[in-house]
């Protein structure tokens, strides 16, 4: 399995007991979804490794307390300590109107109402407090916050995403 073919579903943080359990921090808003996995995917250097799971109990908001097969101890655990887990795309639930996964909408043309075609959406960058929109229009790069008013319509079969944005936000990236 390929990570570009998974999402990462979360990390684990900790160990919890002698006999290998192991919680792991769940990076979701909906964290009952993934409380009676079978298996999954966890990153050892630059491979995805399939480990299967005897048994998981959901604790305190996103945590999931997991005893993995052939993780019998603490060494066995300290093996995958602060390795983070993924699971292949068709595991994500299917969002509906203007709701998206960032994977989803790359690739994706861009309108503003006011402005007209922007460009096509090359990534989105969450390193900062408000996620943005990566946009290439004509070699330029623009960047659009992704906050839900700028949204007006995610048109999945079109792949495209009409926005809303203050004037001049996109002319101050043209005319420079």
């Amino acid at each position: 399995m390929r990570k570009e073919d998974c999402f990462y579903l979360g990390k684990i943080v900790r160990k919890h007991s002698f006999r290998g359990e192991v919680v792991v921090k769940l990076d979701t808003d909906e964290p009952e979804l993934y409380k009676n996995l079978e298996s999954v995917f966890i990153a050892l250097g630059n491979d995805l490794v399939p480990f299967f799971i005897e048994k998981s109990l959901l604790q305190k908001g996103n945590q999931l307390r997991v005893q993995f097969e052939d993780i019998a101890n603490e060494d066995d655990a300290n093996t995958i300590m602060g390795a983070a887990l993924y699971l292949p795309l068709e595991f994500l639930p299917k969002l509906t109107g203007n709701k998206f996964y960032y994977h989803e909408i790359v690739n994706f043309d861009i309108e503003d109402i006011n402005f007209g075609y922007i460009g096509v959406i090359t990534g989105v960058n969450d390193s900062t407090a408000q996620p943005l929109f990566e946009v290439n229009a004509n070699g330029s790069t623009i960047f659009i916050p992704m906050i839900d008013h700028f949204i007006e319509k995610v048109d999945r079969e079109n792949r495209t995403i009409l926005v809303k944005t203050p004037e001049g936000l996109i002319d101050l990236y043209l005319n420079q």
